[in-house]
C-alpha cells in the first residue's frame, strides 16, 4: 500500500467514517473516488461497465453465475467451471447453487453435447496459465450461454483482455491494487458486464448526472435493483460491499497511472520468467509453459522443499507430493529471486528468456486514458487529490450522522491502529497454521465473547457483510431441516417492516417469502402471524424478525412470535442490525432466537467505509451449530461457504476485539443505556414539532425513533426529502429517509454523541420546522423557499440571486452554522436524468476529439 494512501485514506476518519452515499450532495467526493474505480475495472477488463465494488472475488464470481442465470437466453440448469479455477471461487459458487437447484460441472472443457447457461474459467488460470479463451467463448455463446472470466487485475496492464476475446461478465479482486492480504480479507470483489446486462448487475453502481442547476454530479444510479427497494425480486441481497477498499484501490491507479501499472506488471513477469528460465536451465519441469506471474514446479521431493523454504521464511504453495507452486507480486525483489533459484539449487539463467505467452494474448489496446489517471502521479499532488476530494463529503470527522438502523457511532482512534500492522495486514489468508497463532487466538477470543453477548451457543466470522450473515444463518436452517428430512420446509415469514436484504436473502437460500403484516402501532399483526403460520404449517422453515424492530420499538409479543414459529418447527432468525439496543441488556438466544447475525460495523465499532467494509457474524443454538459455514478450501458436498477465506474480512476483526478489551462489560450495557437514553431525549425534545410515529406501550421508543413529516406535504408541499436536503444547510446528514414508512423520517444519535451535537441537531431539526411553518402561513413561498431549493450550493453564492429569501437564511440559518459550515459542492442532484442518461466511467480523452 502506497504510504500517501495509507496515511490519507487507510487512515483517515474523513474516508473511514462516511456513510454509504444514498445522499449524494453531501459524499461528492467518495463518489468521485468509486467513479474513478468503476472506470478503472471497465477500462482494464475491456467491458462496458462495473459496479462499484462486492465483497470478494469469489462471491462475485457466484454473482455472476446468478447474473448469467437471469440474464442468459439458454433453457439449461446447467453451469461449467473450468477446472483450473481457484478452489475457494468452486466452493463459493457451488453453495451459492445448490439451494436454488443449479447443476454445476466441473471439468477440463464443456461437453459439445451438453447445454449450458454459462460458463466460468480462470484467466490467468489457477496455475498460473495463459491460454486464449475464443474458442470457449464461441462455443459456450452458441449455446445461448454466457462466459463469465475470474481475472486479475495487474496481469490485464500486460494481457489481452477478456472482452477482447467474448466475456460477457468479468469478475476478480481488486486487493493486488494497494490493498493488504489481511488474513483473507476485506478486497474489493469487482464485476464488469456488456452494456446489455447493467440493469441486472449486483451491488451498487455510481453515475453521472446534474443537479438542479445543471452542474455535473454524481448519484447511486439505477437503485430500483436493490434489495432496500426490490427485496425478494432484487438482483442480490447485498447492500453493504468493499467501497473503502475499492476506494484505494481506485487511488492506486490514478497514483501511477496507465504507465506505472503497465510497468509493473512488466516487471513482475520478468521476474517470474527469471525464476522460470533459472529452474527449467536446473533440469525441473513447469506444468505450464504459459504464464504472468504464478509457475507450478514438477519435483519429487515436495515435502523436503517446504522445510526448506520454511526454514528461509518463503511460504510455497501447497500442491500435493509432486508439485510447488510460486507466485510473485510488486514485493518481490531480485533477491527473493536468488534465494528462490537456490531453495532448488538452481542459478540465474544463462540465456535470453523466452515470452511466457503467445504473443497473440499480449495487449495492444490503451486503458485509463482520462484525465484523472494522468495526472496525480506525485505524493503532493495525489494527497491534495485525496484532501479535494474528502472536503466535498460529510463524515463522522465532521458532524453526527443520524441515519436510523444503520449505528453511526464512533469508531475509536485506538480501535483503528491495530489494522495497519504488518501482523494483521499482511499475512496471507492461507498461511500455515503455525505462522497465524495470534490471529487464531484473537478469533478465539472474539467468538467466545460474542456467545457471551448474544446468548448463543457458537458463532462463524466468515460472512463478510450483514447480508452475508442472513444468507449464512438461513443456510445453516436450510441444512438443519434437510438433515432431519424435512426437505418440504420452503416458506420464509418476514415481517413488511423488514430489512430489504431479509426477503432477498431468504429467495437466494430457494425459500418462498409470505409477508406479515403489521398493527397500527408499528408491531407484528399477531392476528396475521397466527392466520399465516397455521396456513403454512409444517411448510414454514422459518420466520425473519428484527429486534427492536424497524419502528423503534422492543415490541413486548416477541416472545410469542418466538414460541409460535416453534410450535411449527420452524426457526427463528433475529436480524441484528438493531443490536446495539440489546448489548449487555438482553440476550436474543435466550428469548426465543435461533440464529442471528451481528453488524460489526455497527454495533461493535467497526467503520462503514463509505459502503463498506463490513462484517457479519452469525450465532446460533446448540443444534444449528453443526451447520455454520465451512472452509471454502475444504467444503464437501453436504457443506456450505459464503466468503472466499475462513475468517471472512479477518483484518478488521482487531478492531472489534479491541472494542470489546477496552469496554469491558459494564461499559457495554451503560453504552447501550446511553443509546436508548440519546433517542429519548431527541424524541422528547422534538414532540412539540414533529409526531413520533411508533412509541412502546411505556411511550418511550428503543435506539431510534421515526418521525412522521407525511402531515407537512398537504400544509405546505414539504416532503421528507427536502428536509433531508434542507438538513445539508445547517451541516448534518440527513436520517434515514422514507424507511421503514414511506414519507418519515428515521434518527439513530447513538452513545458516542454528546448532548451538546443532540442540541444542535435538535436546533436544526426545529429551526427546519419553523421554516415549514412560514411555508403553511403563507409568509413563504410555497415553491420558492429554503426547503425546495436545499442544499443552496456554494456556487450558488456567486450567481444572480432572485429567490424571496435572503441569502443568509439560505446559508447561515443558524449561530452554529456561522461558526463552522459545510458547503455544499452541488445543489439538489437530478435523481431522473441520471438514469435516463446512464454514465458510470469517466470519459476518454478521445471522447473530447
Amino acid at each position: 500500500m502506497p504510504a500517501v494512501i495509507k496515511r490519507n485514506v487507510f487512515e483517515n476518519p474523513g474516508w473511514y467514517t462516511s456513510y454509504t452515499p444514498y445522499q449524494p450532495e453531501i459524499a461528492q467526493g467518495r463518489l468521485e473516488a468509486l467513479m474513478n474505480y468503476q472506470t478503472m475495472i471497465a477500462d482494464l477488463t475491456a467491458m462496458d461497465i462495473s459496479n462499484a465494488s462486492l465483497l470478494d472475488e469469489p462471491t462475485a464470481a457466484a454473482e455472476a453465475m446468478m447474473l448469467a442465470h437471469r440474464v442468459s437466453k439458454s433453457k439449461s440448469n446447467n453451469f461449467f467451471i473450468q477446472e483450473d479455477t481457484f478452489h475457494q471461487t468452486i466452493s463459493i459458487i457451488k453453495s451459492r447453487a445448490k439451494p436454488l437447484g443449479i447443476e454445476i460441472q466441473v471439468g477440463d472443457k464443456p461437453d459439445d453435447n451438453q447445454d449450458y447457461f454459462g460458463c466460468y474459467l480462470q484467466y490467468p488460470s489457477a496455475h498460473g496459465s495463459v491460454e486464449d479463451f475464443s474458442q470457449l467463448a464461441d462455443l459456450i455463446h452458441s449455446k445461448d450461454g454466457l462466459l463469465v472470466v475470474g481475472t486479475d487485475l495487474l496481469a490485464l496492464t500486460v494481457l489481452k483482455p477478456p472482452g477482447e476475446f467474448g466475456a460477457d461478465i468479468v469478475v476478480g479482486s481488486s486487493q493486488r491494487f494497494g490493498v493488504p492480504m489481511g488474513f483473507g480479507g476485506p478486497h474489493a470483489g469487482f464485476m464488469a458486464v456488456k452494456d446489455a446486462f447493467k440493469r441486472s448487475l449486483p451491488g451498487r453502481l455510481i453515475g453521472l448526472t446534474q443537479d438542479q442547476q445543471g452542474r455535473p454530479c454524481y448519484r447511486l444510479a439505477l437503485q430500483t435493483r436493490e434489495q432496500h427497494i426490490r427485496r425478494e425480486k432484487a438482483t442480490s441481497n447485498i447492500c453493504t460491499a468493499q467501497a473503502l477498499l475499492a476506494i484505494m484501490s481506485g487511488f492506486y491507479a490514478v497514483y501511477h497511472g496507465p504507465d506505472g501499472l503497465k510497468e509493473i506488471g512488466h516487471r513482475v513477469n520478468t521476474l517470474t520468467k527469471t525464476l522460470a528460465t533459472g529452474l527449467k536451465e536446473a533440469g525441473y519441469s513447469l506444468k505450464s509453459s504459459t504464464f504472468f506471474d504464478t509457475i507450478v514446479v514438477e519435483t519429487q521431493n515436495a515435502k523436503d522443499l517446504h522445510v526448506k523454504a520454511n526454514s528461509l521464511k518463503i511460504n510455497l504453495r501447497n500442491m500435493g507430493d509432486k508439485s510447488v507452486g510460486i507466485s510473485l507480486d510488486e514485493t518481490t525483489t531480485a533477491d527473493d529471486i536468488s534465494a528462490l533459484l537456490g531453495l532448488f539449487e538452481a542459478s540465474l539463467p544463462n540465456k535470453d528468456m523466452a515470452e511466457s505467452w503467445a504473443s497473440d494474448l499480449t495487449r495492444t489496446t490503451s486503458y485509463l486514458e482520462h484525465e484523472v489517471f494522468n495526472s496525480h502521479h506525485s505524493e503532493t499532488q495525489l494527497l491534495r487529490y485525496i484532501r479535494k476530494l474528502s472536503d466535498k463529503d460529510i463524515a463522522l470527522d465532521r458532524s453526527m450522522i443520524p441515519l436510523g438502523s444503520c449505528t453511526m457511532k464512533l469508531n475509536a482512534t485506538s480501535e483503528m491502529i491495530p489494522v495497519g500492522w504488518n501482523g494483521f495486514a499482511n499475512v496471507h489468508p492461507h498461511a500455515p497454521q503455525e505462522q497465524t497463532q495470534g490471529y487464531l487466538e484473537l478469533i478465539d477470543n472474539l467468538e467466545k465473547w460474542l456467545c457471551d453477548i448474544t446468548g448463543y451457543a457458537a458463532i462463524s466470522l466468515q460472512p463478510n457483510a450483514g447480508s452475508q450473515g442472513e444468507y449464512a444463518g438461513l443456510l445453516a436452517i436450510d441444512a438443519y431441516h434437510k438433515a432431519n428430512g424435512d426437505d418440504h420446509r420452503n416458506i420464509c415469514l418476514i415481517p413488511e417492516s423488514a430489512h430489504g436484504t431479509n426477503p432477498a436473502s431468504a429467495q437466494m437460500v430457494g425459500y418462498k417469502v409470505v409477508v406479515i403484516n403489521c398493527d397500527d402501532n408499528g408491531d407484528i399483526d399477531m392476528s396475521d402471524l397466527e392466520t399465516k403460520a397455521s396456513e403454512h404449517g409444517n411448510n414454514i422453515a422459518a420466520m425473519m424478525i428484527t429486534y427492536p424492530s424497524t419502528h423503534g420499538v422492543f415490541e413486548e409479543d416477541v416472545t410469542k412470535v418466538c414460541d409460535l414459529i416453534h410450535s411449527y418447527g420452524g426457526f427463528i432468525y433475529i436480524d441484528g442490525a438493531n443490536f446495539n439496543a440489546m448489548v449487555g441488556m438482553c440476550y436474543p438466544g435466550e428469548f426465543g432466537g435461533d440464529v442471528s447475525h451481528l453488524n460489526l460495523h455497527k454495533t461493535f465499532c467497526i467503520p462503514h467505509g463509505g459502503g463498506g467494509p463490513g462484517v457479519g457474524p452469525i450465532g446460533v443454538v446448540d443444534k444449528l451449530a453443526p451447520y455454520l459455514p465451512k472452509d471454502p478450501l475444504a467444503t464437501t458436498d453436504n457443506e456450505y461457504a459464503v466468503s472466499g477465506s475462513m475468517y471472512g474480512s479477518a483484518s478488521i476483526l482487531p478492531i472489534t476485539w479491541m472494542y470489546i478489551v477496552m469496554m469491558g462489560e459494564s461499559a457495554l450495557r451503560h453504552a447501550t443505556q446511553t443509546a436508548i437514553l440519546s433517542t429519548n431525549y431527541l424524541a422528547h425534545k422534538l414532540k412539540d414539532h414533529y409526531q413520533v410515529l411508533y412509541r412502546g406501550k411505556s411511550g418511550l421508543v428503543a435506539h431510534e425513533c421515526i418521525l412522521d413529516v407525511r402531515p407537512f406535504k398537504e400544509t405546505a408541499g414539504i416532503e421528507a426529502e427536502d428536509i433531508a436536503k434542507r438538513l445539508i444547510d445547517y451541516g448534518f446528514h440527513a436520517p434515514t429517509m422514507s424507511w421503514p414508512v414511506a414519507g418519515t423520517l428515521m434518527i439513530e444519535p447513538t452513545e458516542s454523541e454528546s448532548i451538546q451535537e443532540l442540541d444542535r441537531f435538535c436546533d436544526a431539526m426545529i429551526g427546519i420546522r419553523n421554516e415549514i411553518k412560514a411555508v403553511e402561513e403563507g409568509k413563504a413561498d410555497k415553491l420558492d423557499n429554503p426547503l425546495k431549493n436545499a442544499p443552496h450550493c456554494v456556487n450558488d453564492l456567486v450567481e444572480d440571486w432572485t429567490h424571496p429569501y435572503s441569502k443568509e437564511s439560505a446559508y447561515f440559518p443558524n449561530n452554529a452554522t456561522k461558526q463552522n459550515k459545510y458547503w455544499p459542492p452541488v445543489g439538489r442532484v437530478d435523481n431522473v436524468y441520471g438514469d435516463r442518461n446512464l454514465v458510470c466511467t469517466c470519459p476518454s480523452i478521445k471522447d473530447f476529439k
